[in-house]
C-alpha cells in the first residue's frame, strides 16, 4: 500500500501543467444581491472556491476551462471560460438536484454521486432546541435513528442507528467532528446500567456545543461508514463545526437564551388520599384503649412510661400506604411527633392526605446560554472564535451542570498550492448533584413510586431538614420500635428526601481538548495530497459521598479517568477528466490511529471516622485496593475509494479498508472490508412530465469490529492484601488468545425522487445487514477458573425500511408552508448463538425479569412470569394467593370465590416483551410569513416494552389511585370480597389436572371476579402477579419541539446592527398519547444496550425558552 500510494505520488509530480489564469466575479440572485457560500468549482478538478460576503469569488484555472456554480436551492450553472478573466453570473431558484454533503473522512460529494443513504440536520435548528445533551435534539428527525435520553439532568442518551448489531459490544454510532473521531463512552457502572443504583453521567459526545454546529450528517449504512474502520459498524455521525465567513471587517455574534423546565405531572404516579401510613391490619388492637375501631392499623403507645398505652401512632416505619382510613380518625402521632428537634415533638398531628405531594418536591429548571463568536477573513483565509457559557440548575434540589466551550477554526492559504486549516475546542464540564438512579435511596423516585407514605408532606420535610440540616425523615422507625428505642427517630428505609439531596452528592469535572491540523497540497489539477493529525484528549474526575445520618453506611468513592486518541491520516485525492463524459475521483492513503484509557476507582471501607471529611484516609476500615484499567490500542488502516462517473448520471463506487488491530491475536489481527456502491440519475434517461428527478442507489458493504481492550490474555487480579499476604484471583471472564472479528455484511438498495419543481420529495431506503462471528462472554465450566469465556460465536440480522419525504404544501406571496416526514421500520432477529445456547442474558434486573438475546426474538427480548393462556389464547384466573374457593355444582370447576382471584402465572419465565420498537417517525411543519418562521416536530415511536418495577412494587405499597377508590359495584376497592370489595380480573377459570397443574386445554366460559386489593398480598402487586402485568406498551406520540422565530428587517434595525432574531422555544411539551400508565415511556436508566426497564424513572420536562441572536 505505502508503494502504491509513492506511484501515485510520483505519477502527478510529472504531469504537464496546462497555461492557467485567474477568473474573478460576483454571483447574484434575481434581485442584484450578491449571493455568499456559492460553491465554485474548475470542473473535472479538485479545485475549487466559495463566494465571500457580497458573493465575489477569485479562482485560478485554464483558460479553455469550465466552472461550476452551485448553491442550494438554485440552479447548477456550468460556464466556460473562453480566455475571459472577469465572470459575472446571476442564479436563479431551482430544483435542487446538485446538493452537497459529508460523507465519510470528511469528504464533501455531490449528494447525486453517493450509493448509499445519508440524512442531514441543520445545526441552527439544533442549537434553537436547548438541551444539555445536543444529541437529544435528533430525535424525530433521522429516519432509522432512535434516540432517547434517560431523562436525568445531563444523561445519557441512547443512539441506535438500524437497530442493534452487536449482541454484547457496543452499538453506539461513531462521532466525527470536523474529521475528529471523538470518544462517546457511556461510563456508567454496570450496577447502574441494570437499575441497582448509581449516577447517569451522560455520555462523552455531549460535550460538543450546539452553538457551533454548522450541521449534522448521519451515516447510516456500512457502505457509508465502511472507510472509518471497525468502530463504525453502527453507523457515524458527523459532526460539523461553524467556520469563518468572507467578509469585510470582523462579523461578531451574540446569542442568549433562558430556558425554564418545570415537570409534566402526567408523568408521575396518581397518588390515592384516602389511606395513611402501614401495609395492613398488623400494628395493634382493632379497638384501641380509647375506644378508637382502628382494625388493627395503629400502633398504641405508651408515651409517658407507666405501662399504659395513652396515645396512637401511625407505623411510620413502614413505607406504604396501606394504612388506617383517612376518615376513621382525626389525630395521630406522626413522623412529625417522633423527632425532639421539631416543635410538634410528642403531640399528635393531624391525619390526613398532603397537600404537598412528591410532585411538589420537584423545583422549576433553569438553563442559560450565552455566545460570543467572531468571524472575519481576508484574502488568503478565515477564521472563527467563540466561547459559550451554558449553566444548568435541575429539577432536583441542589443539582447543577455547568459547560464552557471555546472553540477556534482558522484556514490559511500559505501559497496558491498549499493550503492550512484547524479546528480546536476545549470543553470544561462541571456537574454537582447528579440525579441517582435505579433501586437506591439516592433516587427519590424510589420511594416515590415504589415505597411511600402518601399523608406525607414534601413542604414539612423541606422546613424539617432546613430547621439544622438533619436527617429528620418521614420513614423513621417510630415509636413503637423496642429494640432501641434511642434509635426511633432514625431514618428506617428511607432518608429525608431533602437531607438526601444535600448530604448524599456527587461532583464530577471533565477537561477536554479536541483538535486537529489539516495540510492540504494541490499538486496539479488532479491530484492533491491531503496531512491531517486529529487529537481527543479529556481527564475526568468523579465523587460521590453519603452523608453520616444516612439510612446507608456513609462512604465516599472517588473515580478518575485520563483518555486520549490521536489520528495520522494522509490521503492523496485525485479527480481526473478520462474524456467529455468519463470522470475518476477518490483518494487512497492509510489512517494511524493510537489510544490509551486510564482509570482509577477506590471507595472507603465501613464508614467515615470524622463525620463530613471525605478522603479515603477517613474510612473506618483500610480501603479495599481500588480497581485499575490501564489499556492500549493501536489500529493502522489503509483504504482507499475511486467512483468512475459517466456523463453525471452514473457512478460506480469501490473502496475498501485493510486493519490491523493490536486488540486481536497477533497470527490474526488483520481484517479487510470491501464496499461497492453504484448510483443512477435515471431520469437524465427518460422524461417525464412532473418527475423532476431520479435515483436509484444500490450498495454491498462489509465492515469488521475488532475486540475490547484486553480481550486476548487472561490476567491475575490483585485484591486487597489479609494479614500481610498478596491475594489474587482469576477474572469473571476468561480471555480468549483465539478471537478474530465481528463481521458485518449489508446490502442497500435505495430510491431518490423529486416531483412537481422540487416541491415533492421522497427517498426509500431497503437494507438487510447481518453481523455474525459475534464476540460473546458465554458462561463456561467451572473447571476452567472462570465463569464466562469470551468466543466468537452468535449472528443477528437487521432488514428494514425508511421513509424521508417533504412537500412544499403552500408557496404563496409571503407565506410558505412545508412540511417533512421521517419514517422507519426495522426487523431485527437474533439468529443464532453458541451451539448448544438459545439465549444470552444481557441483564438480570430486580423484579425476577432478565433482558435477553434469544435465538428466533428480536434483541432485546424482556422474559419474567407470563399470564397462563388456554388454547384459545384466553388469559386463566385462578384462586387468590393461598385462599381457598368453592366448587358449589360438583363439575370440578371452582365456581365461587370468597377471597376473590387472581390471574395464574407461569412457572418459568417467558418472552413477555421486547425493547425494540415496530416503528418510529417524526413530522416536522413549518410555516414562514414574511420575516416570521414557525415550526414544530411530532416525535412518534410505535411498540417497544418496558418493565415498571415502579407499579410492580407501588401497586403492592398502595400509593397509586387504583389501590383506592370505588370499584364498579361502587364498594371501596379495599373492602374485603364478601364485603363487595376488589377489582374486576377478567378470565376463564382453571380446571387443574389430577397432579394440581393447570388443563390448559379445558374450556370453560369467560368470566369477571374481584381480585382482592385489601393489603399489599394483592391480585395486582408483586407477590401474586405474572411480570407481564408490569409490562408495558412503549408506544407515545409527542410535541418534541416548538419554535416561533422572528427576523428584524434589515431596514429597521439600528445603524452597526447586522442582523437581530428574537425567539420563543419549546420541548417536551405535551405527550398527545402514550400506552404506558403514571410515567413517560421514553424515561430509562442509561444509554447502552441494556434497556426496558424503568426502576425509580424520572418525570418528562416541559420546557419553554427565549432566544435572542445579535449579528454586528
Amino acid at each position: 500500500m505505502k508503494s502504491l500510494l509513492t506511484i501515485f505520488i510520483m505519477g502527478a509530480c510529472t504531469l504537464v501543467y496546462g497555461q492557467s489564469q485567474t477568473v474573478s466575479g460576483v454571483v447574484s440572485d434575481n434581485d442584484g444581491s450578491g449571493l455568499p457560500g456559492v460553491s465554485v468549482k474548475v470542473k473535472g478538478t479538485s479545485s475549487g472556491t466559495v463566494t465571500n460576503g457580497d458573493g465575489k469569488f477569485s479562482i485560478d484555472s485554464e483558460a479553455n476551462g469550465t466552472l461550476v456554480f452551485s448553491f442550494v436551492g438554485y440552479k447548477t450553472q456550468e460556464i466556460a471560460i473562453e480566455g475571459k478573466t472577469s465572470l459575472n453570473v446571476t442564479m436563479s431558484e431551482g430544483i435542487v438536484m446538485d446538493e452537497v454533503v459529508v460523507t465519510a473522512l470528511g469528504i464533501s460529494r455531490d449528494k447525486k454521486s453517493i450509493g448509499y443513504s445519508t440524512q442531514t440536520v441543520d445545526g441552527e435548528s439544533l442549537a434553537a432546541q436547548k438541551d444539555v445533551n445536543f444529541m437529544s435534539t435528533l430525535s424525530g428527525q433521522v429516519a432509522g435513528a432512535q434516540i432517547k435520553n434517560s431523562g436525568t439532568m445531563g444523561g445519557s442518551a441512547n443512539v441506535i442507528i438500524r437497530g442493534y448489531t452487536s449482541i454484547s459490544g457496543n452499538n453506539q454510532p461513531l462521532f466525527v467532528v470536523d474529521g475528529i473521531p471523538i470518544s462517546n463512552d457511556i461510563t456508567n457502572t454496570s450496577n447502574q446500567q441494570t437499575g441497582r443504583g448509581g449516577f447517569d453521567y451522560g455520555n462523552a459526545a455531549m460535550d460538543i456545543n450546539p452553538q457551533d454546529i454548522e450541521n449534522v450528517s448521519v451515516l447510516k449504512g456500512a457502505a457509508a461508514s465502511a472507510l472509518y474502520g471497525a468502530r463504525a459498524a453502527n453507523g457515524v455521525v458527523l459532526i460539523t463545526t461553524k467556520k469563518g465567513s468572507k467578509k469585510k471587517g470582523i462579523g461578531v455574534s451574540v446569542s442568549h437564551n433562558t430556558t425554564i423546565g418545570m415537570i409534566n405531572k402526567n408523568t408521575m404516579p396518581t397518588y390515592q388520599n384516602e389511606y395513611g401510613a402501614g401495609y395492613g391490619q398488623y400494628y395493634g388492637p382493632d379497638t384501641a384503649f380509647n375506644g378508637a375501631v382502628v382494625n388493627g392499623y395503629v400502633e398504641e403507645i405508651d408515651l409517658d412510661g407507666d405501662g399504659v398505652a395513652d396515645a396512637l401512632a401511625t407505623p411510620m416505619g413502614d413505607d406504604a400506604s396501606y394504612g388506617l382510613g383517612f376518615d376513621q380518625i382525626d389525630n395521630l402521632l406522626t413522623w412529625e411527633s417522633v423527632h425532639p428537634e421539631l416543635p410538634t415533638y410528642l403531640q399528635a398531628q393531624p391525619y390526613q392526605a398532603s397537600a404537598n405531594d412528591p410532585t411538589t418536591f420537584y423545583e422549576t429548571s433553569v438553563m442559560t446560554t450565552n455566545s460570543v463568536a467572531l468571524d472575519g477573513s481576508n484574502d488568503n483565509g478565515s477564521y472563527r472564535f467563540s466561547v459559550t457559557d451554558m449553566f444548568n440548575k435541575g429539577i432536583l434540589p441542589n443539582s447543577n451542570l455547568r459547560r464552557n466551550n471555546a472553540s477556534l477554526n482558522v484556514s490559511y492559504d500559505l501559497s496558491d498550492k498549499l493550503k492550512f486549516s484547524s479546528s480546536m475546542q476545549y470543553v470544561r464540564n462541571e456537574g454537582m448533584g447528579r440525579f441517582g438512579t435505579g433501586y437506591d435511596n439516592r433516587n427519590v423516585n424510589q420511594s416515590f413510586r415504589q415505597w411511600y407514605d402518601v399523608s406525607v408532606d414534601m413542604q414539612a420535610q423541606k422546613e424539617a431538614y432546613e430547621l439544622n440540616n438533619n436527617n429528620l425523615s418521614w420513614n423513621a422507625y417510630g415509636f413503637a420500635y423496642s429494640d432501641d428505642p434511642n434509635k426511633r427517630d432514625k431514618p428506617h428505609y428511607f432518608d429525608n428526601p431533602y437531607y438526601m439531596r444535600h448530604q448524599n452528592f456527587s461532583t464530577d469535572s471533565r477537561d477536554r481538548f479536541i483538535g486537529n491540523v489539516v495540510l492540504n497540497y494541490e499538486i496539479n489539477d488532479v491530484f492533491n495530497i491531503m496531512g491531517r493529525i486529529t487529537n481527543d484528549n479529556f481527564s475526568e474526575l468523579r465523587e460521590e459521598r453519603i452523608g453520616f445520618q444516612s439510612v446507608d453506611v456513609p462512604s465516599y468513592r472517588k473515580y478518575t479517568k485520563s483518555y486520549y486518541e490521536r489520528n495520522y491520516d494522509l490521503f492523496l485525492n485525485f479527480d481526473k477528466d478520462l474524456n467529455e463524459k468519463l470522470n475518476l475521483f477518490g483518494m487512497v492513503g492509510t489512517n494511524i490511529r493510537r489510544s490509551s484509557e486510564i482509570v482509577t476507582d477506590g471507595s472507603t471501607n465501613g464508614g467515615l471516622v470524622v463525620p463530613g471529611v471525605y478522603s479515603f484516609s477517613n474510612s473506618v476500615n483500610t480501603p479495599e485496593a481500588a480497581s485499575e484499567f490501564d489499556g492500549q490500542r493501536a489500529v493502522d488502516g489503509y483504504l482507499g475509494r475511486a467512483t468512475l462517473a459517466y456523463d453525471r448520471f452514473l457512478y460506480l463506487d469501490l473502496s475498501g479498508r485493510y486493519d490491523i488491530s493490536s486488540t486481536l491475536p497477533s497470527d490474526n489481527n488483520s481484517f479487510f472490508y470491501p464496499a461497492a456502491t453504484a448510483s443512477l440519475i435515471w431520469t437524465e434517461l427518460a422524461d417525464i412530465s412532473g418527475w423532476d428527478y431520479g435515483k436509484l442507489r444500490l450498495n454491498y458493504a462489509q465492515v469488521g469490529n475488532d475486540a475490547p481492550m484486553q480481550s486476548l490474555q487472561n490476567v491475575y487480579s490483585i485484591g486487597t492484601p489479609f494479614a500481610g499476604t498478596t491475594l489474587a484471583s482469576a477474572p469473571n471472564t476468561g480471555l480468549n488468545s483465539n478471537l478474530s472479528p465481528e463481521n458485518t455484511t449489508s446490502l442497500e438498495l435505495g430510491l431518490e425522487n423529486k416531483f412537481f419543481n422540487n416541491k415533492l420529495g421522497l427517498d426509500l431506503t431497503f437494507y438487510d445487514a447481518t453481523t455474525d462471528n459475534q464476540i460473546l462472554a458465554i458462561r463456561s465450566s467451572s473447571a476452567s477458573g472462570t465463569y464466562f469465556q469470551y468466543v466468537n460465536a452468535g449472528s443477528i440480522n437487521n432488514r428494514g425500511i425508511e421513509i424521508q419525504a417533504y412537500a412544499d404544501i403552500v408557496k404563496s406571496g409571503d407565506f410558505t408552508w412545508n412540511a417533512r416526514l421521517n419514517w422507519a421500520r426495522n426487523i431485527n432477529e437474533v439468529k443464532s448463538l453458541r451451539e448448544g445456547v438459545d439465549n444470552y442474558v444481557l441483564a438480570s434486573v430486580q423484579g425476577g425479569i432478565t433482558v435477553n438475546a434469544t435465538v428466533g426474538e428480536s434483541y432485546g427480548a424482556i422474559k419474567g412470569t407470563n399470564y397462563v393462556y388456554n388454547d384459545n389464547g384466553d388469559k386463566i384466573i385462578v384462586p387468590h394467593g393461598d385462599y381457598g374457593a368453592n366448587d358449589t355444582d360438583g363439575d370440578g370447576v371452582y365456581d365461587e370465590f370468597p377471597y376473590g382471584v387472581g390471574y395464574a402465572k407461569t412457572a418459568l419465565p417467558e418472552v413477555v416483551g421486547n425493547i425494540l420498537p415496530d416503528w418510529t417517525g417524526g413530522l416536522t411543519n413549518t410555516f414562514t410569513y414574511k420575516n416570521i418562521t414557525a415550526s414544530a416536530l411530532i416525535d412518534m415511536q410505535w411498540g417497544g416494552s418496558f418493565f415498571s418495577l415502579d407499579t410492580w412494587y407501588g401497586y403492592g405499597t398502595g400509593i397509586y389511585d387504583l389501590t383506592a377508590g370505588t370499584n364498579e359495584d361502587g364498594n371501596p376497592v379495599r373492602n374485603s370480597i364478601a364485603d363487595g370489595g376488589g377489582i374486576e380480573i377478567t378470565g376463564v377459570t382453571a380446571v387443574y389436572n389430577d397432579d394440581g397443574s393447570i388443563n390448559t386445554s379445558a374450556s370453560t366460559e369467560e368470566n369477571t371476579v374481584n381480585g382482592y386489593m385489601g393489603h399489599y398480598n394483592n391480585a395486582v402487586a408483586w407477590r401474586h402477579a405474572p411480570n407481564a402485568m408490569h409490562v408495558y406498551d412503549a408506544t407515545y406520540i409527542k410535541l418534541r419541539q416548538v419554535s416561533l422565530s422572528y427576523s428584524l428587517p434589515k431596514d429597521k434595525l439600528p445603524k452597526g446592527i447586522q442582523g437581530l432574531d428574537i425567539g420563543l422555544m419549546g420541548r417536551n411539551l405535551a405527550i398527545l398519547f402514550k400506552k404506558s400508565p403514571h410515567t413517560d415511556p421514553e424515561a430509562g436508566l442509561s444509554a447502552g444496550n441494556i434497556q426496558g426497564n424503568q426502576s425509580g424513572a424520572y418525570p418528562a420536562v416541559r420546557q419553554i425558552g427565549f432566544n435572542l441572536n445579535l449579528k454586528f
